[in-house]
């Protein structure tokens, strides 16, 4: 089941997934009072989020993360799928993500391209992928 959570639970996995070894406060957003924060339960467990920012017709969605033991089993997939209907239903022209390197093959799937702007930060290197509709 995918639903909207809170921040704060975001915040958890988010930790845990991304951060493990940096302080709670390194993986919370300035902007996360504006976001829309889905989670993807599996039974009454939390095992994948992912945080959508909108902005007119355009939205970014960040710290997209999956618990490690419920990785490779199409969850983190499903909340992807789930976010692309989302902005669809949001009426969003552009819809774009901050993705690691390595990642690219994955977001190619769901029809995400990479625009060729890159950057470093925290020691990994970031490509911005994006995907546009027509209105």
């Amino acid at each position: 089941m995918i639903r909207e959570i809170k921040k704060e639970q975001a915040w958890q996995i988010r930790h845990e997934v991304m951060w493990p070894d940096r302080d709670l406060d390194d993986v919370k957003l300035k902007k996360d009072d504006q976001g829309i924060h889905y989670g993807l339960f599996d039974g009454d467990e939390l095992v994948s989020v992912i945080s959508l920012f909108l902005h007119e017709s355009e939205g970014q969605f960040r710290k997209f993360a999956t618990r490690i033991p419920w990785q490779g089993q199409g969850h983190g997939s499903r909340l992807l799928s789930f976010i692309m209907t989302e902005a669809e239903r949001h009426g969003l022209r552009r819809l774009y993500c901050n993705a690691r390197i390595e990642k690219t093959a994955f977001y190619e799937r769901f029809d995400l391209r990479a625009t060729g702007e890159s950057f470093q930060k925290g020691g990994k290197d970031y490509i911005i992928m994006e995907r546009y509709w027509s209105g």
